[in-house]
């Protein structure tokens, strides 16, 4: 069995501080006004009962993504590994993917006139380096490994946590996990609030 990479992103641990957003646009060369990873914060209840919850978000590499089906020219493919990636070149920038993405995590980079999507950092796993989202997160809220690898620290998260994925509802079997995530934070409701933010 080969790899199959995941992300943990421990809720209990995130302080809001967008480092991952910041490294992930620095790393990639990201431009302005779009995002491959964020962090939406919403406030929910009513005063003086409101809290304030984070979301970091990114694409959910699904083990069954529509946003591949939907590709009539095959831009969008999918990795031994599950990583889901764009070939730029092939991309005729039809916005599809777009649509059919159920986590809002993708966009038309203007620059190259295609798709664009988080990758998990592709070329630094390659390296054999972690995505730079996790590198950078100050409070070791992300984890990032081989769920087939029982010793890894995704797969241990997993077993040891309870954890929650969004939008389960898609089947799309999203590869993103959650720890500490309620339903104030992933409730359909939010979630649609959520969809429209870039």
């Amino acid at each position: 069995m080969g790899k199959r990479y995941a992300m943990v992103i421990d809720l209990r641990k995130c302080v809001g501080c967008h480092a991952c957003t910041v490294a992930c646009k620095s790393e990639n060369n990201v431009p302005l006004g779009v995002y491959r990873s964020r962090v939406e914060e919403v406030e929910s209840g009513d005063y003086p009962h409101v809290s304030r919850h984070r979301l970091p978000r990114l694409c959910n590499h699904c083990e069954k993504p529509t946003c591949l089906s939907v590709c009539p020219v095959k831009a969008t493919y999918q990795l031994e590994d599950g990583t889901v990636l764009v070939d730029y070149e092939r991309c005729i920038g039809c916005k599809y993917c777009i649509a059919a993405c159920p986590y809002d995590a993708r966009f038309i980079n203007e620059e190259r006139h295609s798709a664009d999507k988080c990758t998990f950092c592709h070329h630094r796993l390659e390296a054999g380096l972690q995505p730079d989202c996790v590198n950078t997160c100050v409070g070791n809220a992300r984890a990032f490994g081989d769920l087939n690898d029982p010793q890894s620290e995704v797969a241990r998260l997993i077993a040891a946590n309870q954890i929650t994925v969004l939008k389960p509802e898609t089947n799309n079997r999203p590869q993103v996990y959650y720890i500490g995530a309620d339903e104030r934070v992933t409730r359909p409701n939010l979630m649609q609030l959520l969809g429209g933010a870039k």
